[in-house]
Formats: C-alpha cells, sequence, structure tokens
C-alpha cells in the first residue's frame, strides 16, 4: 500500500539526480596466485585420496586425522576436492568453510579468495555463490577486506562468474553495516545492470547505508524509488532518514521526520530512532534535552536499549560527569539493561582519563565477570591509564593477558607502551619495543616514532632523537609539524637556540607552517639562553602572520620578566596583550603574583587575587600556593595557614606543593607540632604526604634532636629555626647529609606520628631504607626492614607495594655487580606474592624491562623495521 499524499508531501522528496559521491566499485585487480607448492603432485593426490573418504563419515569436522591432512592442504587441493563433490552442494560449502579454517594456506583472505577463484574456473557456480555469501560475511568487520573482495568479484567477471541476487543482497547488508554509501549505491547500480530486481531489503540496505554517510539527498533519491514501486515506508526507512540528518547535524529534519513517525497512523519510533536522537542531541551539546527524551521514550513504553544508555553515559564521561555516568549504568542493572563492551570500555577510558586506575580495574574486572570479553580498544583505554601513571610493569602485564586471551594488540596497544616506557625515562626500552612491533607484523605510525623522539629528547639524547626522525624518511613516513617541534623545543632546552631556528628552516623548506607551539619553544630557547631581543624578533614575526591564538607567548614573557623582577616591563607587557585582544589567564595572573612575591610586595598580589573575582577568572590551586610560598617566605604563616582554609571554602583542593610550602615552613619556625596539624589536614582531605613533606617532617625531627642534645649533628652545626636548610630544592642536600648524621630513633619517632596521623608507612619506610642504604648506613636499614611488621599483621598488599618500590633498583644493582641468578630469583619471587596467573607469559616483558639498555641494538632495531617496510611483511 502506498504512503498517502500528504505524507510524501511531508517528507519533501526531490527529484532524481546522479549522486556526486559515489566510487567506482569494481576496479580491475588482477590477484596475484601463492608461490609455487613445495608439495609433490603425486603428495596431493595421495592427500585428496585420504581425505574423500574421511569427509563421508559422520562428525568429520570433529576428526583429528581429517584436521591433519587439510592441515597444510594447498588452495588447490581443496577445490579438487571440492569438485568431487559438486552434486553434494551442502557437503561441497561445508567442506570450503571448515578448510578455510583449519589448513594455514586457506586462512587468509588472499588464500580464500585464490580458493574461490579456482573453484569458479573449474564451473563450480552453485558452491562458488554460497561460498561468496560466507567471504561476505566474513568480511563484514573491515572496509579494507570487502573492497579487496569486490576488486576480487569484478576480476572474475572476465572468467565468466557473476553474482547472484543472494550474494548481491548480502553484499549489499555488509556495506550498510560498514557505512560505505557510496559503494553501496554503485553495487545496486550494477545490480540492475545484471538484471536483477531489488526487493524491499535491498532498498532499505542502500538507504541506510547512504545515511550513515549522510547523504541523505541520495537516500530520498532512493526512497521515490521505493514509493514507486508501490514497497510501504517502514520503521527501519524512517529511522534511516532521522539517522541521515542527524549525521547532516541537521537535527530540526531529524525531528520533522520523528514526529511524522510519531504521528497516529505512523510508523511508531522504536529504541534504536530515540537512541539515534538522543545520540544527536548529545553530540551538539543538547545532554538535557536528551535526557528529557529518554523519560519520553519510557514513558511511551519504549524502554530505553543498552545503546541508548551507553550514548548517554559518553556524553557524560565527555563532560567530565562520570559520576552520573556511573549512577546511570546503576540505573541500567536496575531496569535489567546489561551494558555491553562498548558501554564499559567508555567508562574504563574516563576513569583512565581522571587518574582513577584502581576504579577502572575494578571495572575492567566487573566486565569480566559479566561474560563480556573485552577488546583491542578497552584493553588499549586501560593499558593507556597505567603508561599515564607510571605502572608500566601493570601495562606490561595487561599486555601478557590480552595475547593469552587472543586479543591481538593493534599498533595503537605499543604506542601507548613506548609512552609509557617513555615517561618514566626510558626511551631506549620504548625503541626495543619496536622490534615486538616487527614481530606482530605491524608497522610503526608516525605517531610512534612522534612518541620515540619526545622521549629521547626529554632525556637530552638529541643524535638518538634526530636518528629516528632520519628513519623516518628512509621509511617514507613525512615527519610532521609534531616532530619538528618536538626536536626544536629539546635543542631550545639544551640552550641550542641556533641550532633549532635551523630545523625550523628545514620544516619550512618541507611546506610545513609553524604553529604558535613551535614559535613559542623557539622564543622560549632565546629567553632561556638570555637573548631577548632575539625572542622579541620572533614575536613580532608571530604579530605580523597573525599566529597569535591565545595567551602562552605573552605569559612567557611575563615569567622571564617577572623572574628577574622587572616589575614596570611586566606591566607593559601586559598591556601589549590586552592590546592585541587577548584577555589574561588564569595562568598570566599566577605569573604577574609570582612576580610580586618574589619582589616581597605580597600586599599587592592580595589585591590582584581580588582583582581575579571581580573580573570572573577565578584564581585556582597554583595561584593560591604561590601566594602562600610567598607568606611563607617572609614568615607569615598563620597568614599562609588561613589562605589555606580560605581555599578549602572556596571548593579547592590544595596539592601537596601547597601542603608541602606549608609544612616546611612550620618546621623551619621550629613547629613541629603544627606542620603535623597540616599533615593530619592533608591526610583527611583524601591526600597522602609524599617524599618532599617526609623529608622536611624528618628534618624537623633532627633539628629537634639537636636543641636537646647539642653536638649530636656534627656536619650540621648552625642548623636551627632560621637554618636554610628547609628549602624549596633541599631533597639532594637532606639525603647526602642527614641520612648520613641522623640518629635512628628520629626515625621511629617519626614513623610513630605518621602511623598516627596517616595510618599506612610503607612509604616512609621506604624512604627510610634507601636513605640508609644509600650513605651506608646498611645496619640500621636492616633494623628497620626487620621493624616492618606489615606481613605480621597480614597487610600483604603493603609489603607488596614496598617490594615494587624497591624492585627496579636492587634488580639493576644485582645486573651491574653479574649476579644474574639472584636477579632472575627475585623476579620469580615477585610474580609470585603478586597472584600473577601466567608467570611464563609475564616474565618475559618483565625481564625486558629490567635489561639493562645495551646501545648496540638501538641501531639494529630501525634496520630491522627499514628492512620490513621494504618487504612488507616481517622476517624473523
Amino acid at each position: 500500500m502506498l504512503i498517502p499524499t500528504n505524507k510524501l508531501l511531508k517528507l519533501r522528496l526531490k527529484p532524481s539526480h546522479v549522486l556526486k559521491q559515489s566510487v567506482s566499485m569494481l576496479s580491475s585487480f588482477s590477484l596475484p596466485f601463492p608461490p609455487n607448492q613445495t608439495v609433490s603432485s603425486a603428495s596431493v593426490d595421495d592427500t585428496i585420496s585420504r581425505i574423500s573418504p574421511l569427509i563421508n563419515q559422520p562428525n568429520w569436522e570433529q576428526s583429528n586425522p581429517l584436521k591433519l591432512l587439510v592441515s597444510h592442504i594447498p588452495p588447490h587441493a581443496a577445490s579438487n576436492v571440492i569438485a568431487q563433490y559438486s552434486h553434494n552442494i551442502e557437503l561441497g560449502i561445508r567442506f570450503f568453510r571448515w578448510v578455510c579454517k583449519q589448513s594455514t594456506h586457506c586462512y587468509d583472505l588472499d588464500s580464500r579468495i585464490y580458493l574461490l577463484k579456482l573453484m569458479v574456473c573449474r564451473g563450480l557456480f552453485v558452491i562458488s555463490h554460497k561460498a561468496m555469501i560466507f567471504l561476505i560475511r566474513e568480511c563484514s568487520n573491515g572496509e579494507d577486506e570487502i573492497m579487496k573482495l569486490m576488486d576480487a568479484i569484478e576480476n572474475m567477471r572476465e572468467i565468466g562468474f557473476r553474482l547472484n541476487y543472494p550474494c548481491y543482497s548480502s553484499l549489499l547488508m555488509c556495506l550498510a553495516k560498514l557505512s560505505m554509501g557510496s559503494s553501496a549505491f554503485s553495487v545496486c547500480r550494477r545490480m540492475v545492470d545484471d538484471g536483477f530486481v531489488l526487493g524491499v531489503v535491498d532498498y532499505k540496505s542502500i538507504i541506510n547505508a547512504l545515511c550513515k554517510n549522510a547523504f541523505v539527498q541520495g537516500a530520498e533519491m532512493v526512497l521515490s524509488r521505493v514509493l514507486r514501486v508501490g514497497f510501504d515506508l517502514d520503521v527501519h526507512i524512517y529511522t534511516s532518514l532521522v539517522l541521515g540528518s542527524c549525521r547532516k547535524g541537521d537535527l530540526v529534519e531529524a525531528f520533522r521526520v520523528f514526529d511524522i513517525m510519531s504521528e497516529e497512523d505512523g510508523c511508531n519510533p522504536n529504541s534504536v530512532t530515540y537512541s539515534i536522537l538522543i545520540h544527536g542531541l548529545c553530540e551538539t551539546g543538547g545532554i538535557d534535552e536528551a535526557f528529557r527524551l529518554k523519560e519520553e521514550m519510557s514513558k511511551k513504553g519504549c524502554q530505553p536499549s543498552t545503546r541508548t544508555y551507553t550514548v548517554l553515559i559518553k556524553a557524560l564521561c565527555d563532560i567530565g560527569l562520570t559520576d552520573k555516568a556511573l549512577c546511570l549504568l546503576d540505573e541500567m542493572a536496575m531496569k535489567g539493561c546489561k551494558p555491553n563492551d562498548h558501554t564499559y570500555t567508555v567508562l574504563i577510558d574516563r576513569l583512565c582519563g581522571e587518574g582513577k586506575i584502581e576504579e577502572a580495574n575494578g571495572m575492567f574486572r566487573k566486565m569480566l565477570k559479566d561474560g563480556l570479553f573485552p577488546g583491542t580498544v578497552t584493553y588499549n583505554a586501560l593499558i593507556n591509564g597505567y603508561c599515564k601513571d607510571g605502572r608500566v610493569v601493570s601495562a606490561f602485564e595487561l599486555l601478557s593477558s590480552m595475547e593469552r586471551r587472543n586479543c591481538k594488540p593493534n599498533i595503537r596497544t605499543y604506542n601507548e607502551l613506548m609512552e609509557g616506557l617513555c615517561r618514566v625515562n626510558k626511551p631506549f626500552k620504548a625503541m626495543l619495543l619496536l622490534r615486538r612491533v616487527v614481530d606482530n607484523g605491524l608497522l610503526p605510525s608516525r605517531v610512534s616514532y612522534n612518541v620515540l623522539i619526545d622521549g629521547f629528547c626529554r632525556e637530552g639524547q638529541l643524535s638518538m632523537a634526530f636518528n629516528i626522525m632520519n628513519s623516518m624518511d628512509t621509511l617514507g613516513i613525512e615527519p610532521d609539524c609534531l616532530t619538528y617541534t618536538t626536536l626544536i623545543d629539546g635543542l631550545c632546552k639544551q640552550g641550542r637556540p641556533e641550532q633549532a631556528n635551523g630545523v625550523l628552516g628545514l620544516m619550512m623548506k618541507k611546506g610545513i607552517s609553524p604553529d604558535e607551539v613551535t614559535l613559542t619553544a623557539l622564543i622560549d630557547g632565546y629567553c632561556r639562553n638570555g637573548e631577548a631581543g632575539t625572542a622579541f624578533m620572533l614575536f613580532e614575526r608571530m604579530v605580523d602572520h597573525r599566529r597569535l591564538m591565545s595567551p602562552h607567548i605573552f605569559n612567557l614573557f611575563l615569567h622571564v620578566l617577572s623572574k628577574q623582577i622587572r616589575v614596570n616591563e611586566t606591566n607593559a607587557m601586559l598591556g601589549k596583550m590586552v592590546k592585541y585582544g587577548l584577555a589574561p589567564s588564569v595562568v598570566t595572573y599566577t605569573i604577574l603574583i609570582d612576580g610580586l612575591c618574589r619582589a616581597g610586595s605580597t600586599r599587592h598580589s592580595l589585591n590582584i587575587l581580588t582583582l581575579m573575582k571581580q573580573v570572573g577568572c577565578l584564581p585556582n590551586v597554583y595561584t593560591y600556593t604561590v601566594v602562600i610560598y610567598g607568606l611563607c617566605q617572609q614568615g607569615r604563616v598563620d597568614e599562609a595557614g588561613a589562605l589555606l582554609f580560605k581555599m578549602s571554602l572556596l571548593g579547592l583542593s590544595p596539592n601537596h606543593i601547597t601542603y608541602a610550602i606549608l609544612v616546611k615552613a612550620h618546621v623551619k619556625a621550629g613547629r613541629l607540632d603544627c606542620a603535623f596539624k597540616i599533615v593530619r589536614a592533608m591526610v583527611k582531605s583524601g591526600s597522602q604526604p609524599n617524599s618532599h613533606i617526609y623529608y622536611a617532617l624528618l628534618m624537623g625531627f633532627v633539628m629537634s634532636g639537636k636543641a636537646t642534645n647539642e653536638g649530636a649533628i656534627s656536619s650540621l652545626g648552625g642548623l636551627g629555626a632560621n637554618s636554610s636548610l628547609i628549602m624549596e630544592n633541599d631533597d639532594d642536600y637532606v639525603s647526602n647529609h642527614v641520612f648520613r648524621e641522623m640518629d635512628v630513633d628520629n626515625a621511629f619517632e617519626l614513623l610513630d606520628k605518621i602511623k598516627e596521623c596517616v595510618g599506612s608507612t610503607v612509604d616512609l619506610y621506604n624512604l627510610l631504607v634507601m636513605g640508609l642504604c644509600k650513605v651506608g648506613r646498611m645496619s640500621e636499614a636492616g633494623h628497620l626492614v626487620q621493624d616492618m611488621h606489615f606481613c605480621k599483621e597480614k597487610n600483604f598488599d603493603y609489603c607488596l607495594e614496598f617490594i615494587k618500590l624497591i624492585f627496579n633498583n636492587v634488580i639493576l644493582g644485582l645486573r651491574k655487580e653479574g649476579k644474574v641468578q639472584e636477579a632472575e630469583k627475585l623476579v620469580s619471587d615477585l610474580l609470585r606474592y603478586a597472584d600473577v596467573d601466567e608467570k611464563a607469559a609475564v616474565s618475559p616483558y618483565i625481564e625486558f624491562l629490567v635489561k639493562e639498555d645495551e646501545p648496540y641494538e638501538f641501531l639494529e632495531v630501525l634496520k630491522l623495521v627499514e628492512q620490513m617496510h621494504q618487504n612488507e611483511r616481517p622476517i624473523i
């Protein structure tokens, strides 16, 4: 029955036009034949004769002798077996599917296509058509694979093979699933040219494919054909049109079609329709309206699906409302709607982005408990989280888990691991990871090389960074703006701005325009080198070329001037910034406050805090921390403490630096009790003391002991309440002197106090033991280790943390002394304590991480990658 005329008018169908966005489906493709088989013809004939009787037996697919026979059967032999069953189509196609999964020759797509071509050459068209449907479905997960199969179809047309209607229909469904609208339209035209009449299912596939690519006009053209041949419009077609309008960004049109569906005589929208509209609203920032639509669909008896919830959860995660997203996950469970792997992946990725690794890991375990199998994307998200947190060993354990579950890592997996290694200052290890990339048949990407270049630049290994860039040229991977910017920044940080300027020239010669970050890095290099004049010339060039997009470059100049306490010039630069139409940011104000504090003008810095609130640029934790530091430097510790309290009232959480400044200030003033009050406040707010705070507190006990026992610390004579020891960069001094001269009773006093304030003392034990070992006081360190009563109290997690903290140092020390067996035993013990299931799987990665760097390997790795690129596949 035709759709009513008023509905036709509402849909505003346009006249037919040829789609501009169409690509040729069937380009000529010459399928390469596999190399000559080494198996003799007689041997193949014998294998075929042994196979034939076996596949006539019941449950032949489970036959181990048959599996052994076909494990290395070449495609031409498989086609001979299939030819013997041309009279038994069902058995022939069953064998085709089975041999594609059992034979090493027929496993990849090229060999499967080759086998199909041999069957076509033998005239086995009926079996070939069924085999073609099987291959189309097998290719439905990747655009490259389906395009390769389509090229092969065109190639086989030359020998008389044509797709039948089921093949065409399956191909259209596959293309719709892969959002390949232009290709689907081209297949449709070829289908008509071959004399087939399209069914309603085919029209639905084409419309859906075009709408997924936002080709709404093309979809409407096909829709007009649907109406002319007398087919009804159903919810599937309407929903596709809603999708097309959403993909096009035209939500008004999407809701217009939705309203037509919602009319009494229309097709009621289903959960898919609602989910598409909700996704469209979320994409344009209309999250509140999206939630209202979710409530509306429930009222109309259409329950939100897993996709509906997942879309909303992702939208909440994208704007940082993770708690609300987790509440939505709970709502799903209450309504009996089970999350899928994508739902969990979205949450895991967000939790990792927030640094909540344990929560992300808990979500991962819940996913496994629900019977879901994490894919590569899920693993990559969690690996990225661990790497950003500096927990590279855990990231490699996840890699091992991926491999055990037959989840193949992709190049992004290795990029994340390489970046993680670079974060913990191990770029050489990241470089060696390229070998594992090659072993897995992957090629490094531009991202891989940029990660490595950045890692080596951070470590000051610029020669290696340039070697890697040269290797990119060899592989035909063009360096981009980020590559050159990283090298320019690395050179500038080494005080070599002139060479960095040369790299800038090379970059521009290759047609790559520097962006604001590139020029800012170079200006920073000249400023660091004391060449402010050259820096200002570059700045003027940025102004001329209108590359000033943010106040960052002004902040850089302001920072330099503030450090030199050049107040008048600082104010002039601030005026110039406003002149160019750039509003000062919170960073700008923080730099100005820092400069005033350095000049001893804390009163003016407090005035700027007030000004920031007036202009709507609220101070952040760093702004307050700078003021607190300035007050402490002037001995106004009580005022600094009051400002800390004020921060909390404003909803700002002080960070470790803020607390450390106050703790050090109280210790310096001889007010150890006040320092511990700050520590208690810190723990109450959810933060834990770090090494800087422990060092300051330890110094407090040392100074306290000196006051009651003059001369006990001979090498620290003159140390008192106003000593300059408790300064911003005192950790090295404490490590080199305090651990050498302190009384071990100071350590036990501090441990008792920290246990009272914090609860956990594992980090402090580690700091004390490592510090005493560093200065050669092994007996006292051993005494402390014996005192560690974690395991006696069954706090095994603390024991494991302690082992992990000293693991790398001990392993490397043993290796340097040639004690390889002792190092390997320690690795084995660590895996046992950590309750690792597959020690054999994880051990190679642990070995890789703790193995001492051998520089000669790195250039060999680069050569191996280059060789792989030339051969297209690795030769390992």
